[in-house]
Parts: structure tokens; sequence; C-alpha cells
């Protein structure tokens, strides 16, 4: 049944990827600028122009552009950098695992932070400590993640000089120490909305009939806690931290800008500053990706607690 379930959200995620192709490649032709002046200059000769817009196709109509592209991409094709003159798809492959990474930091992060405040917050509905966490929640969703990069990059970079406030590093211990403030950075920013939820779905299942009679039976406050309540809560918190991570992806441009990290959202910037049209499309159609596989997975997972679902 999980499997079929799974088969489904596949097939239909082939539409939604063609009109992510269409959308990519149309919005990226649409932005003003010529490519093959920039990549030359000011000076470059009307005829040295012409010259590089044919041989990168630009002279072409844009329907057959968009034919050259998805034919280069169903083969694995991104296309040939502009500016690096390298393979596209080399280039993006050395900058995506810093993404994948900064974004595993984030959510792993959230949820760590989320669920003892959560916790915390349904000790006492309504007591102190729960009024605490939901202004905690309150001021964290106005916080910018800029905002919130800065301001960590002040207090364990600077005043308690524990973390390295920008640059990825040179070896793989490195990599993992430099990602701590940028992760935190976009935990920070997903947890208010991730105890919010938590927090109200905690309350409605410690409070059901189910959650009475396991206490009536004898079942320890900590076995309750998380096999009758943290679970059911999950179903609701999963989908919410699915739909964050989602908006996250594009938001990596601005935290990855913040820490000086190589990932794709610095590539993102300086491609378009030099019209790299292969580039800005590349990115753009694996932020695009990104998103759709956050939320198959969000589904999946959805799924695996709640198996009503694979019955709908």
């Amino acid at each position: 049944m999980l499997l079929r379930y799974v088969v489904r959200r596949l097939v239909l995620m082939i539409p939604v990827a063609f009109g992510v192709t269409l959308l990519v490649f149309f919005s990226i032709h649409l932005v003003p600028g010529d490519p093959a002046l920039s990549f030359l200059g000011d000076r470059a000769t009307p005829a040295a122009v012409a010259a590089l817009r044919h041989n990168w196709a630009l002279d072409r109509p844009l329907p057959v552009q968009y034919w050259l592209f998805l034919s280069r991409l169903a083969h694995g094709n991104l296309g040939r950098s502009l500016f690096y003159q390298s393979s596209t798809m080399g280039l993006l492959s050395r900058h995506v695992v810093v993404t994948l990474l900064l974004l595993l930091y984030g959510a792993v992060g959230a949820v760590l932070f989320s669920i003892p405040l959560a916790a915390l917050a349904t000790i006492r509905p309504g007591g102190l400590a729960d009024h605490a966490v939901r202004i905690i929640g309150m001021v964290g969703i106005g916080m910018p993640s800029f905002w919130v990069g800065i301001i960590l990059i002040i207090l364990f970079g600077l005043v308690v000089p524990v973390f390295p406030v920008a640059g990825y590093g040179d070896t793989w211990p490195a990599h993992l120490w430099a990602l701590v403030l940028p992760g935190a950075t976009i935990a920070v920013s997903i947890a208010p909305m991730l105890v919010r939820s938590l927090r109200a779905s905690l309350i409605e299942a410690l409070g059901s009939d189910f959650v009475a009679f396991a206490r009536a039976k004898g079942v320890t406050p900590a076995r309750v806690f998380v096999r009758y309540g943290l679970r059911n809560a999950a179903i609701s918190a999963v989908n919410v931290l699915g739909v964050n991570i989602g908006f996250l992806v594009g938001g990596t441009v601005v935290i990855e800008n913040v820490f000086a990290l190589p990932g794709l959202g610095t590539l993102m910037v300086h491609s378009v500053l030099d019209r790299d049209f292969p580039v800005v499309q590349g990115i753009t159609l694996v932020f695009a990706m990104l998103v759709v596989v956050v939320y198959l997975l969000t589904d999946i997972a959805h799924a695996l607690l709640d198996p009503r679902v694979q019955l709908s």
C-alpha cells in the first residue's frame, strides 16, 4: 500500500518537473541583458558579439532554445558555463553538497530546539512556561534570517570566538564545524513555527481519551509522551517542517552569502551578476527540484506516521 502511494506521488511529479523546466527557462530569458555582450565587455565589436551569440545558440528562437535545453537535460547536460567555461553540471555538483548539508543542519537543529520547548509548554498549558515559549515563538517568527545570522556571528564569532564566522574549511571536520552557525540560523528560522505546531498538537493529543486510558493502565509518563503524544503530534509537525524547509531552500541564498559559504546560493548571486544563463538556469532548476523532493519526502513521512493517508 505504501509503495503504491509513493509511486503515485512520483507520477504526479512528472508534470510538475516539466512545468518547472518551462518556468525556469523562460523566466531566465526574460531577464534584461545580453550574456554575450556581458561576457565580451562593452568594447566588443558587433561582429564578435554576433559570433558569440551564434556559438551559444542565443540567436535562435526561444522555442528552439528550449528544445535544445530539454534535450541536453534529458542526457544530464545542463550546458556549459559562459563565465567559468566549464560544465554546468560539474560546477553545480561541487557546490550542491554545501547547500544540502546546510539544510540538513537546519532541519535537525530545528527539531532539537522545538521538541524540548514544546514539551516544556505542555507540562502546564496556560502556565508561566507555556507563555514564555509562546512569546519566544512570536519573537522568533518576526526575526529575519540574515539578522539572526549576524547576531550569531557577533555572539559566537567575536564576543565568544567559538565558531568560524566565514568560509567552509579545507577538511570534512572543518566543513562540519563551519556549518554550525549557518545551520543554527536556519534552525532558528524554522523552530518558531514548529514549536507552535508541536505545542498545539501535543496539548490536543495528551488531553485525549486514549492517553487518559494509557495513564490509568500505569504507563509511565515518558512513554505516554513519546508513544501517544509525540507520535500523534509529529503528523502535523512533519508537514510544517517540510513546508518551511521548502521555503528555506531559496532562503539559503541569503544565509550562504552572510557566512561566505561556497554553496549554490553564493554561486547563484555571482552567476546572476555575470549573466551566466546556463548556471542560473541549472541552480534554479536544482532549487525547484529540491523543493519538490522535500515535499515528496514530507508526504512519505506523513504516510508512515499516519497509515490512514495510504488508504485515502
